[in-house]
């Protein structure tokens, strides 16, 4: 009876289902990027409610492109009118929208030397794409127009996430593979971590791709999967050829090195995946896309690079046997353990003045977290080389910097707007909402008639010329039940003056069933979800984390004080955010932190610095069986495990570092965030701090209640 593993028994069976699953996933991998659209920053709610009321009852167009028009030194005025109407007229003909509101129509959009028209769409299907080629086509025909709106932000990220993603592999793979000849010595072993992050991304890849038949993904999934399939698996993988080469080294047949290995190593690799993985699955608590898309998409990258690592790697490994020591670059120096000995030996003599040097370079870091700015990303998430962001921006800055926030207020009542009991409870809503401060108007029939009493409208209507010349604001605010009531704000849509507004309004006793849509109400809903939600997303992650490393370790304390440097560390690496993007340091252009970035940082990081962690711990915790030696166990330990971590930390560094080289704000924003989080954990945490708490607490880190023979440590 062969009492080997079957990974070990059925490896070329594990070689030819792996290479099918490539192949046939590398197939629907191509079509994911045509099936990724928005920003994810959507939340079921009564701002989508109120979207769909305004579109469905009230003939709101549902996609809207703006087209800008600058007028040139050499042409005339006449002549820049004729290009705008002639451009519109040739949109109008050829592409077919709803309404074209054109400048020469709306006096408000036209300027001496700059103009804008909106040219909508009321079909929700219609595919936005081929339309903006179209339109783009036909305005490339003159100089000084150019097009902007949502659909082709969405459109432009897309492209430039795709751009962005080939950048980015251009810089961090070749750096990668660098890294890994240093830490593995030979080319063939090097090349395996990078097949196999290839292999996890493809794969993950074409599931999203059917997954995105029936579930609406983000654009920024083409950067996140990627991001982390291919650090996550080039961690796993050098760990185990790491332990694997070394089991190899000590003798071992090669089966007997692959069981070992898949034993050690692969007990790492499962619980420091178990600890990301909770760490994303945690933030579908939150009920955005965005948070949803990423979790998903990084659940799947963490599965696939744990099963990859898990059985192809190994199979790959019986498939080279001793070839995976061809072609040596770098040949192995056995002083680097003993400086990394020395090292850890000079840290645990001086544990103290050790561990407060670490946590006041930590401290530092934190101090700018006060001063943090969040904001939903919008336009200015594309670079400034973008078309549709750089004429957004003019838009906005010659025609909207006074525009007032808006919110629409869609209210039912069963026995209608028109009667005299109907026009009461309409005057007293405007008359409600004109009270708040912030308001400069709320339109309805009182403001556009100019009457102020429900009695003498309802007389006036009663009057059928009166009637008449009142109906385009009839049919434009009240459809049978149903009244709209444009608000204006005084204050921008993303104050925080205007978010309370909304929100006391929605928690209000109205006289009439109302909902609140706008602007504001995106926001406040899209920030609510997230604060209202990040406590429970926090305690899902520690408290998981810290049953998770219970487990693996038997130890109370390891575990709180793996978690009390990540939160500390953490915590560091948000303030060094804040300095380096809303200071606009190193070059970067001043911005505020993407709303999503503190949450998806600390999910995605709390569990990849576990990695480190688990890797380093269990390696202590092995040598701490053997001698019940607390410092040797901890010095060896980190002897041991140093090179491989560093190693492991600089190319996740690199690979996510990569993108501080993308145009897409959020995703710079998160790549940096996740470098510098991690470059952070690999220095001052694990070779710092970590060894001199070892130190101080000596047995006490192996304390375990209710456990029957706590051996007691040397030190």
């Amino acid at each position: 009876m062969n009492n080997q593993p079957l990974f070990i028994q059925f490896w070329k069976i594990i070689l030819v289902l792996w290479l099918i699953a490539a192949v046939v996933f590398g197939f629907f991998a191509a079509k994911l990027p045509s099936k990724l659209e928005g920003d994810g920053f959507r939340t079921d709610g009564d701002y989508e409610t109120v979207q769909q009321k305004l579109h469905d009852t009230f003939d709101f167009p549902e996609h809207t492109l703006l087209v800008l028009f600058e007028k040139s030194e050499s042409e005339s005025a006449d002549a820049f009118q004729s290009k705008i109407e002639s451009v519109l007229t040739e949109i109008d003909d050829d592409v077919s929208p709803s309404t074209v509101d054109s400048p020469l129509v709306k006096k408000e959009w036209l300027k001496d030397d700059i103009a804008y028209a909106a040219v909508h769409f009321d079909d929700e299907f219609i595919a936005m794409d081929p339309v903006i080629d179209d339109v783009r086509s036909i305005i490339k025909k003159e100089d000084g127009i150019s097009l902007t709106g949502g659909p082709v932000i969405s459109k432009d990220i897309n492209k430039a996430s795709q751009d962005d993603l080939k950048r980015a592999e251009l810089i961090g793979l070749p750096v990668a593979l660098i890294v890994l000849l240093l830490a593995l010595g030979t080319v063939v072993a090097s090349i395996l971590p990078l097949i196999i992050g290839g292999v996890t991304i493809v794969t993950g890849f074409g599931i999203l791709s059917f997954i995105a038949d029936s579930v609406d993904l983000a654009i920024f999934i083409l950067n996140i999967v990627p991001m982390l399939g291919l650090a996550l698996s080039i961690d796993f993988s050098l760990l185990f050829i790491n332990r694997y080469k070394e089991e190899r080294a000590n003798g071992r047949t090669i089966d007997e090195a692959l069981q070992i290995t898949q034993s050690k190593a692969g007990h790492s690799i499962l619980f420091s995946a178990l600890c990301v993985f909770i760490g994303l699955g945690s933030v579908m608590l939150i009920d955005i896309d965005i948070f949803k898309n990423v979790a998903i998409g990084g659940m799947i990258a963490i599965a696939i690079a744990v099963i990859a690592s898990m059985t192809l790697l190994p199979a790959m490994l019986k498939l080279l046997g001793d070839r995976i020591n061809k072609w040596q670059i770098v040949r192995p120096n056995p002083d680097t353990s003993n400086r990394w000995r020395t090292f850890a030996g000079f840290v645990m003599k001086r544990p103290i003045l050790i561990a407060l040097l670490a946590l006041l370079i930590l401290g530092a870091g934190i101090v700018p977290v006060q001063k943090m700015n969040l904001a939903i990303p919008a336009a200015d998430s594309l670079p400034k080389t973008f078309e549709s962001r750089t004429a957004y921006d003019k838009i906005e800055r010659e025609f909207m910097q006074d525009a007032a926030s808006t919110v629409y207020a869609a209210a039912e009542r069963e026995d209608g707007w028109l009667s005299e009991d109907g026009l009461a409870v309409m005057k007293n809503l405007q008359d409600e909402f004109e009270r708040e401060e912030a308001v400069s108007g709320a339109e309805t029939l009182f403001s556009i008639s100019g009457q102020t009493d429900p009695v003498q409208l309802a007389a006036v209507l009663q009057n059928p010329q009166a009637a008449a010349q009142l109906q385009p604001a009839i049919d434009g605010f009240i459809k049978e039940d149903k009244l709209l009531i444009p608000i204006s704000l005084d204050v921008e849509a993303d104050s925080d003056t205007a978010q309370t507004i909304v929100r006391n309004w929605s928690a209000d006793d109205w006289p009439a069933d109302i909902m609140f849509g706008g602007q504001p109400k995106f926001n406040q809903e899209l920030y609510d979800e997230i604060f209202n939600k990040v406590i429970p997303v926090l305690s899902v992650i520690l408290i998981s984390t810290f049953f998770i490393l219970m487990i693996a370790f038997r130890s109370i304390i390891i575990p709180l004080k793996a978690i009390l440097m990540n939160v500390i560390s953490l915590a560091a690496t948000f303030g060094i955010l804040v300095w380096l993007f809303q200071g606009g340091h190193f070059g970067m252009d001043p911005a505020d932190i993407s709303l999503i970035l503190p949450v998806l940082v600390f999910s995605l990081v709390f569990g990849l610095s576990m990695d480190y962690e688990v890797f380093l711990i269990s390696r202590i915790r092995e040598y701490y069986l053997e001698t019940h030696d607390n410092t040797y166990a901890t010095v060896e330990g980190l002897a041991s495990t140093s090179k491989i971590i560093t190693s492991a930390a600089l190319i996740m560094i690199v690979i996510t570092g990569a993108f501080a080289f993308t145009g897409v704000v959020p995703v710079k924003q998160i790549g940096i965030g996740i470098a510098v989080a991690i470059a952070i954990d690999a220095t001052i945490v694990r070779l710092l701090l970590v060894p001199s708490l070892m130190k101080l607490l000596g047995s006490a880190n192996w304390w375990m209640p209710f456990r029957r023979h706590n051996v007691r440590s040397k030190g």
